[in-house]
């Protein structure tokens, strides 16, 4: 029902574009969010975004550098990554919930795309 794609290989300082349509369920009525999982980590929450776009919540180290936004007439939301740093490598999952709330915990989640790899090199 959530199917990512957009990953890559970027050198540090670009940009790439992750994009995440939903299928299967009433997206403009979903909070969506990206998480990530780098190697030997846990998931950790990224970025959410609420159902008409006008909240978000993004983890400290990417506010500024990346955005999340939202295309309810395409059931896609999006992770714009700027000045991506070699930290940022990781697999990248969008997840949905059926909620107006915007969560930051995975747990909260109940759909998941199955991931897209971004690779930052130094």
């Amino acid at each position: 029902q959530l199917q990512a794609s957009g990953g890559g290989l970027a050198q540090a300082g670009g940009s790439l574009r992750l994009s995440c349509a939903a299928s299967g369920l009433s997206f403009s009525s979903y909070t969506m969010a990206w998480f990530r999982q780098a190697p030997g980590k846990e998931r950790e929450f990224v970025a959410a975004i609420n159902w008409s776009g006008g909240t978000t919540n993004y983890l400290d180290s990417v506010k500024g550098r990346f955005t999340i936004s939202r295309d309810n007439a395409k059931n896609t939301v999006y992770l714009q990554m700027n000045s991506l740093k070699p930290v940022d490598t990781a697999v990248y999952y969008c997840a949905a919930v059926g909620s107006s709330r915007v969560y930051g915990i995975e747990a909260s989640y109940r759909y998941w795309g199955q991931g897209t790899l971004v690779t930052v090199s130094s």
